[in-house]
């Protein structure tokens, strides 16, 4: 995934759940305090071409929808061509790595529940069965290391495309033993120094979590995050073993995306309950380690969450964002109340994060009141 700052990144902002109720639909506004002839203008112009292949954009303020447009294009399962799709509410669509930010909140209620008391245990106590690897480098790399993508692995998912056999996630899916190709990387870092994106960290993170529940990642989220937001329908794409794919294989309807953009925007809580911790909130929206030094844009990295600042007239506004390639994007605006999701089928395409954000920040943020 290749992640361009810049004004378009950014928009993206954190928030908390909204008040969408388990087993009902989101709540609808058809005001939302925006102005729906910029809205109407910017539909206008994905349907006439000027933004290539936009699948759906859906906007929640004040705790519901305030608009959502759907759309229609080629996509993709994972790089498996799916044909020409026609998009809308009930049409699942690939999170691609924002799969990652849902896998730290299934780590934060796993936390919460005490099954994983120390964040600051080496990450090979997980898995005792790599005795050989218990170096004393290997050892400082720490579970919040993994976390926050700092581990210090050695790792390149960004110059070489997907499918690419020198591309690392690419070479870890083809691995005997994905969990031995990542925890067996050279060391190109110290831990917690550096960030480099890695979604092997990521799939060490989801073993984690089926290891301490002994439970399916899936069933896990089944139960603890999924079934409490009120979200019916997924499904996450699995490896030949039959393994979730960990740092890219959700598959969710784009409202339910936009729920969990709620959730984080309302700190945790969920139609009264406290479905995440606000402490893991907090900490999974902290900055961990820094991307870039810029003004605008993406900043800083929390725990699988990106941080980052937007410009919107003479205000700047914290944001954080969870982003997946080809476009899917999950932002959460505090300070405006607002959760702006985003999918496409930009695979490949490399302006794909500058139209994601040209929509969301300059067509999308302006339009608020």
């Amino acid at each position: 995934m290749v992640v361009k700052g810049g004004v378009w990144a950014a928009l993206l902002v954190l928030g908390a759940p909204g008040p969408a109720v388990a087993q009902r639909a989101l709540p609808v506004a058809p005001n939302g305090d925006l102005d729906r002839s910029m809205l109407a203008a910017l539909a206008r112009d994905i349907r006439a071409g000027r933004y290539s292949n936009i699948h759906s954009v859906v906007v929640m303020r004040h705790g519901r929808i305030a608009w959502e447009q759907y759309f229609s294009g080629p996509d993709e399962r994972r790089g498996t061509a799916a044909g020409n799709v026609v998009f809308g509410p009930n049409v699942l669509h690939d999170c691609r790595s924002v799969t990652k930010s849902i896998v730290s909140i299934l780590f934060g209620i796993a936390v919460a529940e005490g099954r994983i008391p120390n964040l600051d245990a080496p990450v090979l106590d997980h898995f005792p069965e790599f005795a050989d690897l218990r170096t004393p480098e290997r050892l400082a790399i720490r579970v919040r290391h993994v976390l926050a993508m700092s581990s210090g692995f050695e790792w390149n998912e960004s110059s070489r495309p997907y499918g690419d056999p020198a591309n690392s996630e690419t070479a870890m899916d083809a691995a005997p033993n994905r969990l031995r190709y990542i925890l067996e990387r050279p060391i190109a870092a110290a831990p917690g120094q550096r960030w480099t994106y890695n979604g092997g960290n990521t799939q060490l993170l989801v073993s984690i979590i089926e290891r301490v529940t002994g439970m399916d990642v899936e069933r896990y989220a089944e139960r603890t995050l999924f079934r409490p937001l009120g979200i019916r329908r997924h499904e996450w794409l699995r490896y030949p073993d039959g393994k979730a794919i960990a740092a890219s294989g959700l598959r969710l309807l784009p409202r339910d995306m936009a729920r969990i953009g709620q959730l984080y925007l309302q700190r945790g809580r969920w139609n009264g309950r406290q479905i995440v911790p606000e402490s893991w909130v907090s900490a999974s929206l902290s900055p961990q380690v820094r991307i870039a030094d810029r003004p605008l844009g993406l900043q800083r990295y929390g725990y699988q969450w990106y941080l980052g600042t937007a410009r919107l007239g003479e205000r700047n506004l914290p944001y954080s964002a969870a982003i997946g390639y080809g476009g899917q994007r999950i932002v959460v605006m505090p300070e405006m109340d607002m959760v702006m999701v985003l999918t496409a089928g930009l695979y490949r395409d490399p302006r794909q994060s500058d139209i994601a954000f040209e929509i969301l920040l300059d067509r999308v943020l302006p339009a608020t009141r």
